[in-house]
């Protein structure tokens, strides 16, 4: 990812003009160990299954990815995108196969069968109804904790 002082001048303003909404202080959450959570991962790549539908530019959406799956492509629009760490390995913008490596070794419970890949260069405003979809989905699959790839 390119530093924001690398970038033009009228990019830098555009990025730091978004709007990023106040959700006020939140209070931390009790809940079992980490040993006994299932982790699903949130991406901000805009990475998805090869064959599905492309993000488009400022895509409010998400993709659900599935644990097992390895064949991915980004969709990410954005010229400052660097994607070499992702063409060489996966997991610098999709760790999945650390948590495969965590389940593994017990110190998470297990992997969540769907992870969730949305596009970072949306405002958080718009994103806001399909991050509530998202996070609806993992309670509902029984996601106790949630390892964010911002990207």
């Amino acid at each position: 990812m390119v530093r924001l002082n690398d970038l033009r001048e009228s990019t830098q303003r555009a990025l730091l003009d978004l709007d990023c909404p106040d959700y006020g202080p939140t209070r931390p959450v009790e809940g079992p160990p980490l040993a006994e959570r299932t982790v699903a991962i949130v991406s901000t790549a805009g990475i998805h299954r090869r064959g599905d539908r492309p993000f488009s530019w400022g895509a409010r959406d998400f993709r659900e990815i599935g644990r097992h799956e390895r064949d991915m492509v980004i969709s990410h629009v954005s010229v400052n995108f660097d994607r070499t760490g992702f063409q060489q390995d996966l997991n610098t913008i999709w760790p999945i196969d650390r948590l495969e490596e965590l389940a593994a070794g017990g110190h998470i419970g297990d992997v969540a069968p769907l992870g969730y890949s949305f596009v970072g260069a949306t405002s958080p405003t718009e994103m806001e109804t399909a991050a509530a979809e998202a996070a609806t989905a993992m309670r509902a699959a029984g996601v106790g904790a949630v390892l964010l790839a911002p990207v």
